[in-house]
């Protein structure tokens, strides 16, 4: 299969683009970096990508900012952060993206563990990691041709642990997360959120 991989170079994305790359033809997109760019807040942007790239097989998205501070913080132009750019970024990838993928194709969008195990600070990532998620299970109905979209919800990533100087051992490895991607590309599931968790002691 052809997959296009957003936000393939980033922690988790990089360790998607390694393991798909040993069984596919892997496009890597980032926001500076990697074969082709895109700025998932600007439609244009998303739309001059697909048809840079033009057919594949799958789409899959490990990419996505959302604000992180606490309510009191919180401004109403920081929620729009994690609006336009995580939860209308990713939806916008299916809604632009879905003529240029082939039938049975498949999209994979990325959440987070935030949606379900919030923490203090969390209201606007929370908030867009849900919208995502609910999202996906809708759109899986409406998508047509057999396009299938699932959304992988990553808890903390152990290198992003140690990176920020915390408790690694809170977290999994990325190459471990990596697999639900590889599941959702895979396998036949639709409108789905995958916890790499449950995948990686499966």
């Amino acid at each position: 299969m052809r997959v296009i991989v957003i936000g393939g170079t980033g922690t988790i994305g990089t360790a998607v683009v390694k393991l798909l790359s040993t069984r596919h033809d892997v496009v890597t997109v980032g926001h500076t970096r990697g074969t082709f760019h895109v700025d998932l807040a600007a439609p244009d942007s998303i739309t001059s990508l697909f048809k840079a790239v033009g057919t594949c097989d799958a789409v899959v998205s490990t990419a996505g900012i959302a604000k992180f501070a606490s309510l009191d913080d919180l401004t109403y132009d920081d929620y729009f952060i994690g609006l336009k750019n995580k939860l209308m970024g990713q939806a916008n990838l299916i809604r632009i993206g879905k003529p240029f993928v082939t039938n049975h194709g498949s999209f994979t969008l990325t959440s987070g563990v935030l949606s379900q195990e919030p923490m203090k600070g969390s209201c606007a990532i929370s908030m867009a990691n849900a919208g995502l998620e609910g999202f996906v299970r809708a759109a899986a109905i409406d998508l047509p041709r057999g396009l299938r979209v699932n959304v992988v919800s990553p808890p903390w990533v152990t290198e992003t642990l140690i990176a920020r100087g915390m408790d690694p051992s809170i977290g999994i490895p990325a190459d471990q997360v990596a697999q639900a991607y590889l599941a959702s590309v895979e396998g036949t599931m639709t409108g789905q959120t995958l916890d790499p968790r449950q995948i990686a002691t499966a």
